[in-house]
């Protein structure tokens, strides 16, 4: 029971996380349920997969009711990707699970690097330059 109440803890943060900052819930279900639930990574990007699916919708309407999707791009965009996941599930699944696992991990690590650094310089651009005294 205690197991169900953290698989629906999961869902609710990483649902929230997805729909207010635009990021991919498989973010936050993958880590969660490969360190604190055990799953295998082949399991946890498969239901991470499986459960942002609803997640993405619900969330699509909402900024679409306050037309903040742009469906020219995001059309061909979804459609491309489409061929993307068919090629990439098929990498995945054929690849050994712990070399996924340093994969995911190194391609979250290098996410967020990226983004403190472009952070940082968006900062630097911000502050005002000191003027004569």
């Amino acid at each position: 029971m205690l197991e169900v109440a953290g698989f629906i803890g999961l869902g609710l943060i990483a649902a929230a996380f997805a729909a207010s900052m635009g990021i991919g819930g498989g973010i936050i279900f993958v880590p969660t349920l490969v360190v604190i639930f055990g799953f295998d990574q082949h399991l946890a990007q498969g239901t991470s997969l499986a459960v942002v699916f609803p997640t993405v919708i619900v969330a699509t309407i909402a900024h679409a009711r306050l037309k903040n999707v742009e469906w020219r791009l995001s059309i061909p965009i979804g459609l491309a990707g489409v061929v993307g996941a068919l090629v990439g599930s098929r990498i995945a699944l054929q690849l050994d699970a712990d070399l996924l696992r340093r994969m995911f991990g190194t391609f979250l690590a290098l996410l967020a690097v990226r983004m403190m650094w472009r952070a940082w310089k968006l900062k630097d651009r911000s502050e005002p330059e000191p003027g004569p005294s």
